[in-house]
């Protein structure tokens, strides 16, 4: 993918720390070690001391394990999170946070989701309405536009939502499990389409990702995160291969 040389995200030691508080004591040996930890409190270390620089234009993949902190550092990058002191994040553009089923409201029909959502992600009422008939053919749901979405299967939901957010307008999209896997073959292959059409084109990319296939497919770069911390930020079969080995 063509891109220039201009960074429009940038994560200068980035850390993130979350203090929680356990549940009750209500066993003896709670209790018991609690008299140690008095306040019953555990301190997260999510991400520690992160720092990259992402290119316009760049399709940029975050991986790793459950838990290992690829999510938070999406949110960190979303300006969600203030980074722990010390640490700088910046982004330089209009961006927007994917994830499938983010933000739709169950007791809505999907004609009432698709405004509200396609709003979400810049897109003003006009040019909405313009786009409607396009959302439900692509996301093959015309027969229930107006069956609200708790009576969708997981399925239809994804569908629903892939087909909303190609349609946003924003020049850095952070995705989180967003591309790949979404819906049955024959929908897997035409989404995949319209994500090389659509969305590929100038646009900047993190994708946070389980499915290491479109990790493969679709990466420029790649950063591998465990327990927090990069292990590795280089090409995508480099990373890959010191990923597999991890998980050995």
């Amino acid at each position: 993918m063509s891109r220039n040389s201009k960074t429009v995200l940038r994560l200068e030691n980035v850390s993130k720390t979350f203090t929680i508080r356990d549940r009750n004591a209500d066993s003896i040996r709670d209790k018991v070690f609690n008299v140690f930890n008095p306040t019953n409190k555990r301190v997260i270390r999510a991400v520690k001391d992160v720092s990259l620089e992402i290119k316009r234009g760049e399709f940029f993949g975050v991986i790793g394990r459950n838990g290992c902190g690829k999510s938070t550092l999406l949110q960190l990058m979303a300006g969600v999170y203030p980074p722990d002191k010390g640490g700088k994040a910046m982004i330089d553009g209009r961006f927007i946070r994917l994830s499938l089923g983010l933000g739709f409201n169950k007791d809505l029909t999907a004609r009432e989701n698709i405004y509200i959502n396609a709003s979400i992600l810049g897109l003003t009422l006009k040019k909405i309405g313009r786009k409607f008939d396009e959302i439900i053919e692509m996301s093959e749901l015309a027969d229930f536009v107006d069956t609200k979405i708790k009576y969708y299967s997981r399925g239809m939901r994804s569908k629903l939502a892939f087909a909303i957010a190609i349609h946003a307008e924003a020049d850095i999209l952070l995705m989180d499990e967003f591309f790949g896997g979404v819906g049955d073959e024959k929908f897997r292959k035409k989404s995949d389409e319209i994500f090389q059409r659509s969305f590929l084109d100038g646009r900047t990319i993190v994708h946070v990702s389980h499915n290491l296939s479109t990790i493969k497919k679709y990466c420029d770069r790649v950063i591998l995160l465990d327990k927090g911390e990069c292990i590795a930020l280089d090409k995508p079969e480099i990373v890959l291969d010191i990923y597999e080995n991890l998980m050995k």
